[in-house]
């Protein structure tokens, strides 16, 4: 840690406040939302809002750390002895990064032969992009941290490749506009999960310290609401329009 302006700390702490509401907003959408979708596609939206949940509490946390690792001393924030747990962030991405996998999956209502077996092996590459990052993210050594970040990409690579294949062979069994939307979320997944590894990177251009902490915050915390509120909204979005196209509309009284 170190010794940051009021700026800074500030925006920080603003980008925290902002993620804390984006996500509770967007977790009461989701479930007031699944009513609104064809029954089949409502376990994709239970999922979403399970997922923007967990962040929630995550980023609740993360922002108490925040507060507790500075003191306020003649204008500026200096570090207070107690550490900044940034692990909540990773444990976070344990719990939601397969579900936002299971979210893809449920909302596709692939055929069975196609779902088996799909995601066991995301969730593995998920783990493993996760668990491989993270000792790079505690290293303060640019060698350290490249060397991780390149062995987290590997699951990562994989990951998105799958994704991609599968959303594009399921594009042409789906209606034209359900099509528009399936292209529109794979340009978020390959935008959103590709704003990640940037900001991991962040410390290696060799950043002032003070500048590259605030950055890799507000970075990821930018991602996080991209990577799952929005791309919840845009699962909602998807059932919604399936299930118009598929006559499982919810009658409206």
């Amino acid at each position: 840690m170190t010794t940051l302006s009021s700026v800074q700390y500030m925006l920080v702490y603003n980008t925290f406040s902002f993620t804390i509401a984006a996500m509770f907003a967007s977790f009461i959408f989701f479930i007031v939302g699944r009513s609104q979708v064809g029954e089949k596609y409502r376990p994709a939206l239970l999922v979403s809002g399970l997922v923007v949940a967990i962040a929630c509490y995550h980023y609740f946390r993360i922002f108490n750390s925040w507060e507790s690792a500075f003191n306020l001393i003649n204008g500026e924030y200096v570090p207070s002895g107690k550490p900044f747990n940034d692990a909540y962030r990773y444990v976070d991405w344990l719990l939601t990064v397969p579900l936002l996998l299971v979210e893809l999956i449920a909302v596709l209502a692939l055929p069975k032969k196609d779902r088996e077996g799909l995601f066991g092996k995301l969730a593995i590459a998920a783990f493993l992009m996760i668990a491989l990052g993270y000792p790079g993210e505690l290293s303060s050594d640019t060698a350290t941290r490249a060397v991780w970040g390149t062995l987290s990409s590997i699951p990562f690579a994989y990951i998105l490749y799958v994704l991609w294949s599968k959303l594009g062979a399921s594009l042409s069994s789906q209606p034209a506009y359900v099509q528009v939307l399936m292209k529109n979320i794979r340009l978020l997944l390959l935008f959103t999960w590709g704003f990640y590894p940037i900001t991991y990177m962040l410390p290696m251009f060799g950043i002032q310290a003070q500048s590259s902490l605030v950055g890799v915050q507000i970075g990821y915390a930018i991602a996080d609401v991209l990577a799952k509120a929005f791309y919840g909204i845009m699962i909602y979005w998807i059932a919604y329009a399936k299930s118009e196209a598929d006559g499982s509309l919810p009658a409206k009284h």
